[in-house]
């Protein structure tokens, strides 16, 4: 059993370096099946979710060459489809997207239910929508989604419900290789779609129109290998940068895109911080107590759902009342409870939680409930008075490379304790 243990009170200050983003990485290992061929990706986060989907490809037959720490070689050239362990594949999100890699390469594909944090029905109607569009049909046999083109796929126009994330990269997949133009219509528009496209692209297929809400795919013959690198995790980067406002310092974010970090840094501005943009690095600064905020959370490029609740730590100490609203996820305020075991004034109504700002939390043991939840508490950790012991830490894990040597850089009292 490990836990995070946090002696808060200090300020932080200095460099922290941001490492890939999770949610690029995850969509395109599994897009790597596509190509056949070799693929060198670098700028891998080194955290579970990551091993874990590497490990299911080296289930199916993929080689796997760990280059370094952050650089992986894969080869899918030997993978077989349909045989993905289901013991690994309910341990991942990301997994859904063996969906439709499977279905672009092998015509079918059979992958077991996935898993992940738990914020309530997250439903695959949209995946399912965006299938059954290209000639596919999709059934559910023995506690497994069975997709099946006996036709073959055809290209189609596919219109999406929501802007869903999962729906937009699996529609991309299945169409890289169909004859003919696929258009997605209310696609997401995340930083990652675009980095999955440029994935993608840098392979051969042909992809236009990632990062708007109309994508086009014009079938190609076949995907080749290629090298590339992952952009920065945007998330990681809102955690630390959220991290210096609660505990007040100087602290130099680097290796990030300011631009994708655009409502972190206005909503930060608007609490009363500093924060100076470079090319690749935001420095955020704070000296005196923070305002509260509003907030509420939307698809990109609205505020990120993924940064609610490092904000509603940040807001527990913030003068005066402020709300969050969650537009995404209808069960995102399990973290709300632990939050006020230390001493945090939160009551949630519906999707909207109230937070009335107390001038210090304290201490206690908690438990991350889920991997921004335990974001959270560290953050509300580093900022309380007396010692913080966050249970449950293999959620931490999931997500975020390294983050108590990082943050122990800047001068947070943090330790990694295994009992």
């Amino acid at each position: 059993m490990k836990s995070i243990i946090i002696r808060g009170g200090r300020t932080l200050h200095g460099d922290i370096a941001v490492s890939g983003m999770k949610n690029a990485a995850l969509p395109i290992i599994f897009a790597s099946i596509l190509t056949k061929d070799r693929c060198v990706l670098d700028n891998l986060p080194d955290v579970t979710d990551v091993n874990l989907s590497l490990n299911i490809l080296e289930s199916m037959g993929a080689t796997v060459e760990r280059l370094g720490k952050t650089t992986v070689a894969i080869d899918t050239k030997d993978l077989a489809g349909g045989c993905s362990p289901v013991d690994l594949v309910s341990r991942l999100r990301a997994s859904t997207y063996l969906l439709g890699a499977e279905l672009g390469r092998f015509g079918s594909a059979k992958v077991g239910f996935s898993g992940g944090c738990d914020f309530g029905v997250r439903p695959i109607d949209q995946h399912k929508k965006g299938f059954e569009a290209m000639g596919a049909t999709v059934t559910i046999e023995d506690g497994c989604h069975l997709v099946r083109s006996a036709r073959g796929l055809h290209s189609a126009s596919v219109y999406l419900d929501i802007a869903s994330v999962g729906a937009t990269v699996n529609v991309m997949l299945a169409a890289c290789t169909v004859p003919g133009r696929t258009t997605i219509d209310n696609a997401a528009r995340e930083p990652h779609i675009v980095d999955v496209a440029n994935f993608l692209n840098m392979c051969g297929a042909r992809i236009s129109g990632a990062g708007t809400s109309f994508i086009k795919i014009f079938g190609v013959d076949s995907l080749h290998g290629c090298s590339y690198t992952i952009i920065p995790d945007m998330i990681e980067a809102g955690t630390y940068m959220v991290a210096a406002a609660a505990t007040g310092g100087m602290v130099n974010v680097k290796n990030v895109i300011p631009k994708h970090m655009e409502t972190v840094t206005a909503k930060l501005i608007e609490m009363g911080c500093g924060v100076d943009e470079s090319d690749d690095c935001i420095t955020v600064s704070r000296s005196t107590r923070l305002t509260g905020a509003n907030i509420k959370t939307y698809f990109y490029p609205g505020f990120p759902t993924d940064m609610h609740p490092q904000f509603a730590a940040l807001l527990a100490t913030a003068e005066g009342t402020s709300t969050i609203t969650e537009g995404v996820f209808e069960n995102r305020f399990r973290y709300v409870e632990e939050l006020r075991k230390m001493n945090a004034v939160i009551n949630v109504y519906g999707r909207t939680a109230s937070i009335v700002g107390t001038k210090q939390l304290t201490g206690s043991p908690v438990i991350a409930v889920d991997l921004r939840a335990g974001a959270a508490l560290i953050v509300a950790g580093l900022s309380a008075r007396g010692v913080t012991e966050i249970a449950k830490v293999e959620t931490i894990e999931r997500g975020y490379d390294s983050i108590v040597d990082k943050l122990r850089g800047l001068g947070a009292d943090i330790e990694l304790a295994e009992k």
